[in-house]
């Protein structure tokens, strides 16, 4: 075993009390972060000393160990022992569930300040759930740190995720929006939605807002779905037309979403393919590769889809697709096209068609619909408009935001006000 690796081992074993365990395989795990750098973890599986052999279906036995470490901070992200059974012997453990002492324990093992970086967010029995925060305020794309303990507040579980980012990516500024600043806004945020209904099998009209960003100063918007991810996008927006269609049926191949990572790359932190940027020569490849999918697989749909954005993931290029004619329902057509980042062809792709096709069958709205204005009127009032420190990918900085958001919806077909939450 390479001696970094071997220290990293042993200092897990001591640190988490595994004398009643063994190392039964690690293997090294790249990501790209939202600040788009490599970032590498080895990932170890301990198990108990009584049990030699895995389970049959590969899955890790009760009581394993399952412990991530970042290789350059040498901070621990994860630990799970499956199952929430432990036999670690001197571990982690919080005496009577002290809340004190766990946050404090999450200060020292994070570096991160309570009320400052992250704040309770979540509590249950034997489970807590800490959310990132600056200086008291939400963060976009969230960031959380949640810790399980059984009974005897042995710790069973600890997972961090997020960026946790300095006060030099930080855009600080006192927060001034209100909704009286941005009521046009919120009015063009409220939209005519169907909601399946499960069990009366049916769409219903809905009047619900469509969640929104808005810049501190009022000015400027950032839309929901480019916040959700904690990757870049290549926004594209070309519609897709051809002339011709292919009469080559396409062969789907297995994507490898796991990569093979060697020590020396792990240790040398080489940066992972999927922080280069896309180079035009590429886009033009990519667009070139989706539009023969598509003249094979969707031959009488040309000028019918959008080629919305295209991003790297584990080696391959995904090209993001959404039908140019949408119905105004919560689920919307689309299709993602894997593309491989070397030879630029489209290895395999996931339409969502099978899944929309169970709305078929529906009873659809009828037309009788009070307007949006009426509907505006119903819940204005439960707009809320909540302040966010927000990612900018172009800024490379967390600027202050407020998310425009609602509750409630209104129903069209008869203009009662209604919890989305019970859709």
């Amino acid at each position: 075993m390479d001696r970094r690796i071997k220290e990293l081992v042993d200092l897990t074993k001591k640190k988490f009390g595994l004398d009643n365990y063994y190392l039964k395989q690690h293997s090294f795990y790249r990501n790209v972060n939202i600040f788009n750098k490599t970032i590498y973890t080895l990932c170890m599986e301990w198990f108990p000393n009584h049990i030699i052999e895995q389970e049959d279906d590969e899955s890790n036995p009760e009581g394993a160990a399952v412990i991530e470490i970042n290789l350059h901070t040498r901070k621990f992200e994860r630990v799970i022992f499956v199952m929430g059974k432990t036999y670690a012997k001197d571990g982690i453990t919080f005496a009577n569930l002290n809340l004190n002492n766990m946050i404090n324990w999450i200060e020292y093992e994070t570096g991160l300040t309570y009320g400052k970086q992250f704040q309770l967010d979540k509590q249950e029995e034997g489970a807590f759930r800490f959310r990132e925060c600056i200086d008291g305020v939400a963060v976009s794309p969230s960031g959380y740190i949640e810790v399980n303990v059984n009974q005897e507040g042995d710790l069973t579980l600890y997972r961090v995720s997020g960026q946790f980012p300095s006060k030099e990516m930080v855009k600080e500024e006192a927060y001034t929006l209100t909704l009286d600043m941005i009521e046009h806004l919120a009015k063009e945020q409220l939209q005519l939605v169907e909601f399946p209904s499960y069990d009366q099998e049916k769409m219903i009209p809905v009047y619900a807002v469509e969640e929104i960003y808005v810049e501190n100063d009022g000015m400027l918007t950032i839309p929901f779905e480019f916040i959700t991810d904690v990757r870049s996008y290549l926004k594209i927006d070309k519609i897709m037309n051809w002339n011709e269609s292919i009469n080559v049926p396409f062969e789907r191949k297995e994507i490898g979403w796991i990569e093979d990572v060697t020590t020396e790359q792990a240790f040398s932190a080489e940066p992972s393919p999927d922080t280069f940027p896309i180079t035009k020569a590429e886009e033009d490849r990519c667009v070139m590769t989706v539009k023969d999918l598509l003249r094979q697989e969707y031959p009488n749909d040309t000028g019918k889809w959008i080629l919305k954005t295209l991003h790297r993931d584990k080696g391959y290029i995904h090209a993001t697709l959404r039908a140019k004619r949408q119905e105004n329902r919560v689920f919307q057509r689309k299709i993602k096209v894997m593309i491989d980042a070397n030879s630029f062809q489209a290895v395999n792709y996931i339409d969502n068609k099978s899944m929309l096709e169970m709305f078929e069958e529906f009873q659809v709205p009828d037309n009788g619909m009070i307007t949006k204005e009426e509907a505006y009127e119903k819940i204005k009032e439960l707009f809320e408009l909540k302040p966010y420190y927000v990612y900018e990918f172009k800024q490379n900085q967390y600027i202050l935001c407020g998310k425009l958001d609602c509750q409630y919806g209104v129903n069209a077909s008869n203009g009662e006000v209604i919890a989305l939450a019970d859709l």
